[in-house]
């Protein structure tokens, strides 16, 4: 089979959406007969006004992205993608099909070659400096999109395992997402912590997983560090363990009208 019948057989950008609606409302529907719930906030809740691409793979090497994105657009609703960064010419065929989504979330969980070749064990030869190119792409999407550049902490473990001493939270990796962050120069920087689910389990346990006065911590030497480019602590949510950082609060909420 050759890359265009395995193309034919991709799902289309509207199967996949369709199907996400028709899930959603399978989901909630078990709410619409309780008397408690508003009838206005049930109809509202069975359409979904935000689509992330994340999660299950790497949504970049989707061949259809752009369309979906653009799928996305005509329901009036936004959307986020996450990638890991190893596709820069994926986002810059978004921005020539005028498909960038209303969020590019860029996951930088190293700050260093070496880091990065043991986190990732990507099969691209390239893969940093496929990464850096990336972040070099988002520094010009600059009023296009949302950039966000995501850092997921992870500490020293207490358990025996192949990444027990892995950890990218010390100061010495302070310095160094520091001379990404400039590289790319997001609109804010998400800080959370590791979270041992899923898959990331059979990798590394709850040992791994810092608390959220770490991750804060760690995200107070970020922003003392890029105090001069105008980042500061803008929020903070425990629960999640996750700390927000930018320039200023104005772009943190998305105006639906200009969807």
């Amino acid at each position: 089979m050759n890359l265009g019948d395995k193309l034919e057989k991709v799902d289309s950008p509207k199967e996949i959406i369709d199907g996400i609606v028709e899930a959603r409302k399978k989901l909630m529907m078990g709410f619409k007969g309780n008397k408690n719930v508003s009838e206005k906030k049930f109809k509202e809740a069975v359409k979904p006004t935000l689509f992330t691409f994340s999660l299950s793979g790497e949504p970049t090497i989707y061949p259809h992205l752009g369309e979906m994105i653009n799928e996305v657009r005509k329901r009036k609703a936004v959307s986020f993608l996450v990638t890991n960064g190893q596709n820069p010419e994926s986002i810059k065929k978004l921005e020539k099909e005028n498909a960038l989504p209303t969020q590019l979330t860029v996951s930088c969980n190293t700050g260093n070659e070496k880091l990065f070749k043991i986190w990732h064990n990507s099969k691209n030869k390239d893969g940093w400096e496929r990464f850096n190119e990336t972040l070099d792409l988002m520094k010009k999407l600059e009023g296009k999109t949302r950039r966000v550049v995501r850092l997921t902490l992870v500490k020293v473990g207490k358990e025996d395992g192949k990444f027990k001493d892995l950890t990218n939270m010390s100061d010495e990796n302070v310095l160094e997402y520091v001379g990404l962050i400039r590289k790319a120069e997001p609109d804010f920087i998400h800080v959370k912590g590791f979270m041992s689910v899923g898959y990331s389990r059979e990798r590394m346990g709850y040992d791994k997983m810092p608390w959220h006065y770490e991750v804060k911590r760690f995200a107070e030497k970020l922003a003392k560090e890029l105090k001069k480019d105008g980042y500061k602590i803008l929020g903070e949510e425990k629960r999640s363990c996750v700390v927000v950082l930018g320039k200023n609060k104005r772009g943190m909420k998305i105006n639906f009208k200009k969807v």
